[in-house]
């Protein structure tokens, strides 16, 4: 099969699952192109079975914003046509559907049918969605899509509660491959960071205000009361200036921003313990990934999150700006050595359950189902 896969080329979860969505997908044998603006940040170079196509868009001084939807489309027509794609699978509501949907419309003037599939990753439903000015494109392109998948049954509940959709969206959670986190543990970056023997703790994100970050912040601090701990900052945002105010006020020997990271995995497997404070999340792949390290998590029990993080299993769950219960449930998993080893084996063990042996099929099923029913018109 060759597929066509569109997505933003960042660090944010939607890239990076489209990524690896990809190069399993060449790995089994399919032919991958992936179109977008920048080689994504996962995606090797020279890899048998993946291309990649860069969407440019040309500075015209008449506009005052560039027209990147309408860039994509044009040059989703030239790649669908030239490279014989089957199927084109889009990452991302906004603009990738509706790109795909115009792109779908000017390839059937040229007698060439494609359908195309859309994968609803959260921001776009629960946040930019959320904007009135974009129901109707959002509303339309999921309505016009051959197939539709949401990576929880969290985002697909948002997805019908703010759009008046009628069709039938299947959940297909977000994966990892849990061979590309074995292995990364090492006592010199240990020693690095935690050289007296402290607990790590460690958070992933882009500090932006949904995460909130202060709270997993404040929650720390009384967690270095009781025990010795220190804290890992990974990633950059809006919020990050106002969270290096917060620590700068508090003590700055304790607390460590890291700034972005292409590989944050190699890090995360160091440390103790995952924390996510934030007030809703898709799906939770910062914390999955976690998992997949053996590191057990500390999460709000909001939005996907429940759904990868099981209570009393792989972390533990609190209410969302509850930062003494998040404290209680940290310290609770890190004062015992039997307790967080019980935790680290139950975080492996949820982890396996989004592993990509499992959730691949599951994609590849949608793309026959969806070419079978396009053939069959």
């Amino acid at each position: 099969m060759r597929i066509g896969i569109v997505c933003y080329p960042t660090f944010g979860g939607s890239g990076v699952v489209a990524t690896e969505l990809g190069l399993a997908l060449a790995e089994k044998g399919h032919v991958v192109h992936f179109i977008t603006y920048d080689r994504p940040v996962r995606l090797p170079h020279a890899l048998a079975n993946v291309f990649y196509h860069e969407v440019r868009v040309s500075d015209y001084p008449l506009f005052d914003y560039q027209p990147y939807e309408l860039v994509l489309s044009s040059r989703l027509v030239d790649v669908v046509k030239h490279e014989k794609l089957d199927l084109l699978h889009v990452h991302y509501a906004i603009p990738h559907a509706s790109a795909a949907w115009m792109a779908q419309q000017i390839l059937a003037t040229h007698g060439v049918r494609i359908p195309f599939i859309t994968t609803l990753h959260g921001t776009d439903i629960t946040l930019v969605g959320r904007d009135a000015s974009f129901e109707p494109v959002i509303t339309f392109a999921i309505e016009r899509s051959n197939g539709v998948t949401a990576v929880s049954e969290s985002l697909k509940r948002d997805t019908y509660e703010h759009f008046p959709v009628k069709r039938d969206i299947r959940v297909i959670p977000n994966f990892i491959r849990l061979d590309r986190y074995t292995g990364l543990k090492t006592e010199s970056l240990r020693h690095r960071f935690a050289p007296n023997g402290e607990k790590l703790l460690v958070h992933v994100s882009n500090f932006r205000p949904v995460k909130r970050v202060e709270d997993l912040v404040r929650a720390f601090l009384i967690v270095r009361e009781r025990l010795p701990a220190k804290l890992l900052l990974i990633g950059d945002g809006p919020d990050r200036a106002k969270i290096e105010t917060l620590c700068r006020a508090t003590d700055c020997e304790t607390i460590t921003f890291l700034g972005k990271m292409t590989a944050p995995e190699e890090v995360v497997a160091n440390c103790d313990l995952f924390m996510l404070a934030s007030e809703t999340e898709s799906f939770g792949l910062a914390a999955l990934e976690a998992m997949a390290c053996g590191v057990p998590v500390v999460s709000t029990n909001t939005g996907g999150t429940p759904e990868v993080n099981t209570d009393g299993v792989s972390g533990l769950l609190n209410a969302v700006g509850d930062v003494e219960g998040m404290a209680r449930n940290a310290i609770d998993i890190l004062s015992d050595e039997g307790t967080l080893a019980r935790y680290r084996v139950g975080a492996l063990q949820e982890a396996a359950r989004f592993n990509v042996d499992r959730v691949l099929p599951l994609y590849e099923s949608l793309y026959e189902e969806v070419l079978a029913d396009m053939n069959g018109k």
